[in-house]
């Protein structure tokens, strides 16, 4: 499994990055599997870098928070009006009510919203998708909102979605190779509960939970970048980089 990082920055694209999106790709059925893990503001035209963004075969949105599915309005365009024709319906994952907010978000009337193009699929419980797994788990934030469990091929990473500490973190954590972990918040601020985490609970939990590589991600612009990871290394001892468009971690 091959994940690129084409988005990365927290809450808003910022000066050097989209805002979340990750590709993630395997072989399986004697072919080549793309995924898209977020599609927030400013990913698509990104993603154009690295790939035809009509070869992706579903789309995998954490909560319902713009910075993480806002430009699935543009890709509902490219798919729907583009001159190749009306490409096939795709499955799109998300929290309950995916797919009407879609709908809202392009202005759309409800029924049929983007349901021509995208087939809206709500979390339950794991599934699979050519030579992927992805278990959804319930994480902590304002809204609902999952962290995700994905293999492939004898390969699993996590990816913690926006989340403060929590249980569900945990599980999203427990002994995977390469974390992909949100730090939106800084040691020394005031934080409000039950938001994001910090780089210190990055490290926290990849420490606690046996993690063998930790991703920083999700980093607001108006924060330090190297603030983020001085924090974490002061909880775990293991590799851990920033991620950065055009990243690719390979497992």
């Amino acid at each position: 499994m091959r994940i690129t990082v084409v988005g990365c920055s927290g809450s808003y694209p910022g000066p050097d990055s989209p805002a979340s999106c990750y590709l993630l790709e395997a072989e399986g059925e004697g072919r080549s599997w793309r995924v898209l893990l977020e599609l927030g503001n400013g990913a698509l035209g990104a993603l154009h870098n690295y790939i035809d963004p009509l070869t992706v075969d579903g789309v995998l949105v954490s909560h319902l928070h713009p910075d993480h599915y806002m430009d699935l309005c543009g890709y509902y365009v490219l798919r729907h009006y583009s001159p190749r024709g009306q490409q096939p319906r795709i499955p799109v994952w998300g929290p309950p009510g995916i797919g009407d907010r879609m709908a809202y978000a392009y202005d759309l009337p409800l029924d049929p919203g983007m349901r021509e193009d995208f087939d809206f699929r709500e979390y339950e419980d794991p599934f699979e998708l050519g030579p992927f797994r992805v278990e959804p788990v319930e994480v902590d934030h304002p809204v609902a909102a999952y962290g995700l469990r994905i293999s492939a091929n004898g390969a699993t990473f996590g990816y913690s979605g926006d989340t403060a500490p929590c249980e569900g973190l945990d599980r999203v954590a427990d002994g995977v190779p390469l974390l992909i972990a949100e730090a939106s918040f800084q040691v020394s601020d005031d934080n409000p509960p039950h938001i994001h985490l910090t780089g210190a609970d990055c490290g926290e939990v990849a420490r606690r939970m046996g993690v063998g590589r930790l991703v920083l991600t999700h980093i607001p612009p108006w924060f330090s970048k190297d603030k983020a990871l001085v924090e974490a290394a002061g909880e775990f001892d293991g590799p851990i980089e920033l991620a950065r468009p055009g990243a690719v971690y390979e497992l």
